[in-house]
């Protein structure tokens, strides 16, 4: 794995996250990648699934707005904490992802989610 500066590259993610980039996010993750969040425990496996999910969760998400908090290197990737605002009264989240790395794109990625008291 290249040495990449992960608090940037956690950084551009996050704004493609924001964005509701759903181009831009595929690019961030390997082809044959596997993807993990509360709605998807199963796990997504490939850029095609993550695509079709995005797509149907950006149409039907507000606004939201993610902001890194912290970031922690670990062997063949990161960890980094985020906090995200949910327009249209969604209220606030708190987030942690565990990424995988091949390269520079992400090959695993398991999301945790908790909503923060209002």
């Amino acid at each position: 794995m290249s040495a990449i500066d992960i608090a940037d590259y956690n950084a551009r993610w996050l704004k493609a996250w924001t964005d509701k980039d759903v181009d831009g996010l595929c690019a961030f993750y390997a082809p044959d990648c596997v993807y993990k969040d509360p709605q998807t425990a199963a796990g997504l496996t490939g850029q095609e699934a993550l695509r079709a999910y995005l797509t149907g969760l950006f149409a039907a998400t507000p606004p939201i707005t993610y902001t890194p908090d912290e970031v922690w290197p670990i062997p063949g990737g990161f960890c980094g904490r985020w906090y995200c605002e949910v327009g249209g009264g969604g209220g606030r989240l708190r987030g942690f992802d565990l990424v995988i790395l091949d390269g520079d794109r992400i090959a695993l990625n398991e999301v945790y989610v908790h909503q923060m008291p209002a």
